[in-house]
């Protein structure tokens, strides 16, 4: 969108759920939204007070009754003049209001995210609150909940601004030392102190960064892959972990082809379980395929559960995956009497071992995704950027041979950075692609 019709065009969305619904909120910004109000409503109503009317378009039609509520700019989410109206959620009124909304001059349909760009342009949240925000509206478990709630609230910014003033302070520590070396109310050697303290901010950065990635885990999910060769009871492992029928079993080699996955709850983690084909020597190329996604997938994974046939063993190279491996024998209800030495022996036939195998996921994802400080960066953004800025911070403080001139200026870039995790310097180029995650009317 111009950066012209972004200030001055009025907004409006449907904000509530899918229609049709007992109720449905529409939501108007903008530089007319007083104007707008005050003719389909017939007055003005009193900031935030819910009034109670029939709802008129320009020409005078009733389009509908309902309420409206008013928010006077700035003390309004986006910052701007807001105004609500509760109407019935039928799918022909709400149509026919949103047509009547359009036929103000410059008020037009809101993009996605758009509101919660605006809020963010006129200072109302910063870049985490905003994508915590989104966070929270595609929240799915518990855990994902009180995440999103955490960076949405502020406190992720709180930190991050507190230690852009500590690099900030440094920089004026090292500058003033440089500046005024020869007066006598500025400490000689003041810069040795800074950079122990830089060293202790660095190792702070250090543990926030690996908080960050059971960040991610928790906010994107746990991803578990099934591997092994045809017909080890990958299928049958994945339709006992899901608790029903996902995938087809059967005697046939290469039944599966293709990744199956399925979505599960445990311990409010997000954890996703990816049946795949079986790995084998093989000249069908749908096959082949299939193989190689399994294989790339399971590159992915945050943890790799190995399924063996112990009646038949039939090995499959995993040397080449770096995450976490689990082996699992399965056919223990054959009394197989000599077994290679496997982490879990289990039967998807009797569901010997199954509930032992699943306890223990349900603990090992729980003390991976553990989090040992309430405030994380949750998005591979902020871990980059984190990353950019320790190094900055550790060329500064180790690089003693540089001049002072050139290990502060180290520190600046890494406020920088900083600074574009919260939206404090430029960050156009990524402000598009945030605020298009929203749904239409956020």
């Amino acid at each position: 969108m111009s950066v012209q019709s972004f200030h001055h065009d009025t907004i409006f969305a449907l904000s509530s759920g899918r229609l049709p619904s007992g109720v449905a909120i529409i939501r108007l910004s903008g530089p007319q939204a007083r104007f707008i109000t005050e003719t389909i409503v017939g007055k003005l109503p009193e900031p935030r007070k819910a009034h109670f009317s029939l709802l008129k378009n320009k020409t005078g039609e009733v389009l509908d009754s309902g309420l409206t509520l008013f928010f006077e700019g700035p003390k309004s989410f986006t910052g701007e003049d807001c105004a609500e109206f509760h109407i019935h959620g039928g799918i022909a009124v709400v149509e026919k209001f949103l047509e009547g909304l359009s036929e103000f001059e410059k008020c037009r349909l809101a993009e996605a995210g758009e509101f919660t760009r605006r809020a963010f342009a006129n200072g109302k949240m910063d870049l985490t609150m905003a994508e915590g925000l989104a966070d929270l509206i595609s929240a799915e478990t518990e855990t994902q909940r009180r995440l999103a709630q955490q960076v949405a609230s502020g406190a992720q910014r709180n930190l991050y601004m507190d230690w852009r003033q500590k690099l900030i302070q440094a920089r004026a520590f090292i500058e003033a030392e440089l500046d005024f070396a020869d007066e006598g109310d500025v400490p000689g050697s003041v810069s040795d102190r800074v950079w122990s303290e830089m060293q202790d901010l660095s190792a702070k950065i250090e543990k926030h960064i690996e908080d960050g990635k059971r960040g991610s885990m928790l906010r994107d999910g746990f991803h578990v892959v099934i591997i092994g060769a045809p017909n080890a009871g990958k299928s049958s492992l994945m339709n006992l972990l899901a608790a029903r029928d996902v995938a087809i079993i059967s005697d046939e080699a290469g039944t599966t082809r293709d990744l199956l996955e399925v979505k599960l709850n445990l311990n409010g983690v997000a954890t996703y379980v990816t049946d795949t084909a079986g790995i084998r020597e093989t000249t069908g190329k749908v096959e082949q395929i299939g193989i190689q996604r399994a294989m790339d997938k399971a590159a992915e994974a945050d943890l790799i559960l190995y399924i063996e046939d112990i009646s038949n063993p039939i090995a499959v190279d995993i040397s080449e995956f770096q995450t976490n491996i689990w082996t699992i024998g399965n056919k223990v209800d054959l009394k197989i009497t000599s077994t290679p030495n496997y982490n879990y022996l289990i039967s998807t036939k009797n569901n010997d071992g199954i509930s032992a195998l699943l306890d223990n996921l349900n603990t090992y994802i729980s003390e991976k995704t553990k989090l040992h400080n309430d405030v994380v960066p949750t998005r591979r953004r902020h871990i980059d950027l984190l990353n950019l800025c320790k190094s900055e911070i550790q060329t500064a403080y180790k690089s003693n041979q540089l001049p002072l001139e050139l290990r502060a200026e180290n520190l600046r870039i890494a406020s920088q950075y900083l600074g574009k995790i919260t939206g404090d310097v430029d960050v156009e180029d990524i402000l598009d692609l945030v605020f298009s995650q929203f749904c239409i009317g956020k």
